[in-house]
């Protein structure tokens, strides 16, 4: 039963983590090479991570400046940043990729807590998911006789808290991302 219920709280801690990672992408005002994590560049007919392709520099609070390692990949690089959910069309010298961000609106701010909100949701859909499998786990071992009907509800009750634990960490991630989003 613990191993578990350590496994559960293992997983729950990941999908808590890939929550604030998701978080990290969204932008507020100021742009950060963390927005460009989810990126895929097709190098050479191989989809590969734009971070292993590029350095990132912030000029300013608005620019990014993106320095293909291999300037053959420029082209590809610059194609992936325009076709992203990033909404910016990078300019390109010949050596750098120059990404404008454009002032955050009173629209797009919404628009990226609705995002927001439902990146959270995504989260805490997936702990519960984690604590039903995990419940159905203690529940077989209870049907198979290898635990007693009181040591299961006791997981249980601990299942439930660590549940609990976890989706409050998603919402406060949440309430501080909103936060950050209306800050101007």
């Amino acid at each position: 039963m613990n191993d578990i219920l350590r496994e559960a709280d293992g997983k729950m801690d990941k999908s808590v983590e890939a929550t604030r990672e998701e978080f990290s992408a969204i932008r507020a005002g100021r742009a950060n090479p963390s927005m460009f994590a989810k990126i895929m560049v097709d190098y050479y007919g191989t989809p590969t991570p734009i971070q292993s392709l590029a350095s990132f520099t912030s000029q300013e609070a608005r620019i990014i400046l993106v320095a293909p390692y291999d300037i053959g990949a420029m082209g590809n690089i610059e194609r992936a940043i325009r076709d992203s959910d990033l909404s910016i069309n990078p300019a390109n010298d010949g050596k750098v990729l120059r990404c404008v961000f454009p002032e955050l609106t009173e629209e797009r701010r919404k628009e990226y807590i609705k995002l927001a909100k439902a990146k959270a949701e995504d989260g805490r859909v997936a702990v519960r998911n984690l604590r039903r499998h995990a419940k159905q786990e203690l529940e077989r071992l209870e049907k198979d006789g290898d635990a007693g009907k009181d040591d299961v509800a006791g997981a249980e009750k601990r299942l439930d808290s660590m549940t609990k634990k976890h989706t409050d960490t998603i919402d406060e991630l949440l309430r501080h991302k909103e936060s950050e989003l209306l800050e101007v």
